[in-house]
């Protein structure tokens, strides 16, 4: 299996893994599927602002992607990203995510990043503990703040602390 960075040729790979995760899973709280033009413009905005797209690939087929955006919009919140990582129904279960989570936190280092935030459904042991199993601690539970498929669901912040960069540095 082949983990690189992601081009434009992924994007319909890309959203169908991500259309399939809106449509039978509690990973993304959207309702509606995506649009090619919105995935599109989704990873013209990660590359406008640095941010790495990773795929996992297996013979010429997009299995999973992984990256991270910005937390929250603020200057005070630039060294903080929240980070994504989604494989294919028919990839789940076969290591695909643990490939995809490590680079993810090599690019935030490189980066300077100082904290990646993970917001996991509460109920999503297996994200929990691939996110565990690289560092990430859980730092939040918060009770019944989403709604899907006809019922409350519970948020969990994970959080991976870097090295500190100088916050000095880079506007801050």
């Amino acid at each position: 299996m082949l983990i690189r960075l992601a081009t434009d040729q992924d994007l319909p790979a890309m959203l169908d893994i991500y259309n399939d995760i809106i449509a039978n899973t509690t990973a993304v709280w959207h309702y509606e599927p995506h649009t090619l033009q919105m995935r599109t413009e989704w990873f013209e905005q990660r590359q406008q602002q640095g941010f790495p797209i990773f795929v996992a690939e297996e013979a010429g087929k997009v299995l999973g992607f992984s990256t991270f955006g910005s937390f929250r919009p603020w200057p005070g919140y630039s060294k903080t990203v929240e980070n994504s990582v989604y494989v294919a129904a028919d990839s789940r279960g076969k290591g695909v995510a643990n490939l995809l989570l490590p680079p993810l936190i090599e690019a935030a280092r490189q980066l300077g990043i100082h904290a990646i935030v993970a917001g996991i459904d509460a109920e999503n042991e297996i994200s929990i503990a691939l996110h565990k199993k690289f560092g990430f601690v859980e730092v939040a539970h918060f009770k019944e703040v989403g709604w899907k498929f006809g019922r409350w669901l519970d948020l969990k912040f994970l959080e991976l602390v870097l090295a500190s960069p100088n916050p000095s540095k880079g506007g801050a």
